[in-house]
């Protein structure tokens, strides 16, 4: 076995997006192994990054040192059973929604498993991923899925499996939220006066920049937004209208909405 070599089972949006890290990084494409059913999924990966996929999972999965498991969570166990004869010496790292590391090592044999949560800015190199190992997942193996993990942006690890379900709710889905907030910006903006294009640039260009402060200071979000905020001022005026119809706090339950859905999505999608 190659420990170099990288399967993946799954070969859309989060898998491109790592395989395109790897790549730009200089792994070689002969180095990953694909299995996608889908044929016009295939031609897009040969196309775009030089990479063979298979129809099937088969013996050329076993010469890979790690697989990742980039399928839809209704299609994990059905997956795992076509692959786990050729995967029994690799070390695993899911990135499907939803399904537990307890059924994944039951379906696959083993203990040597890392659970992800990813979001979709990782296809421009700028995702939020957060990590769960299991007991049979050693340092050297967790340094080699944060080799991966990092062509596509941040990481972080969480000590308990549950943790991911808040995480699919608060990052996973998270960019939807985002782009919600943006279509709301770039309506408000054209029902204001700007066209779509200036109205679009105006928002997606505070969003990026906002988070950027964000980042790069060390206070607490409140104090940002208070610095923001003068009293009697068109920033006072729309925060006390959305404080007002409840805005923050519909919004916070709608986030625990999306954590119950994801627990929800292991117990029907697990073993």
């Amino acid at each position: 076995m190659d420990t170099s070599r990288i399967a993946f089972v799954g070969g859309g949006n989060m898998a491109s997006a790592i395989i395109g890290g790897l790549i730009r990084q200089g792994l070689p494409p002969a180095q990953v192994a694909v299995v996608e059913p889908f044929a016009d999924a295939r031609e897009r990966l040969r196309q775009q990054f030089g990479v063979e996929a298979e129809e099937q999972a088969g013996a050329a999965l076993a010469s890979c040192g790690l697989v990742v498991w980039a399928v839809k969570p209704q299609t994990f166990r059905d997956a795992a059973a076509q692959a786990r004869a050729h995967v029994q010496q690799a070390l695993h790292l899911s990135v499907a929604a939803g399904i537990r590391s307890d059924s994944i090592a039951a379906w696959l044999g083993t203990d040597r498993i890392v659970r992800s949560m990813p979001n979709t800015p990782a296809l421009v190199g700028k995702g939020m991923t957060a990590l769960f190992a299991r007991a049979g997942v050693t340092a050297q193996e967790k340094a080699r899925v944060e080799q991966v993990i990092t062509t596509t942006g941040e990481f972080l690890w969480v000590d308990a499996e549950k943790q991911l379900d808040a995480v699919t709710a608060l990052s996973g889905s998270g960019p939807a939220y985002v782009f919600y907030f943006l279509e709301a910006m770039t309506q408000a903006g054209a029902e204001m006066g700007l066209d779509a294009d200036q109205a679009r640039r105006l928002a997606v260009g505070t969003f990026a920049g906002a988070s950027e402060l964000a980042r790069a200071s060390e206070e607490p979000l409140q104090v940002l937004r208070e610095r923001v905020t003068s009293k009697g001022g068109t920033t006072h005026a729309a925060l006390t209208s959305m404080e007002q119809d409840g805005v923050k706090a519909e919004f916070v339950q709608a986030l625990h909405a999306a954590c119950r859905r994801a627990a929800e999505l292991g117990d029907e999608f697990g073993k």
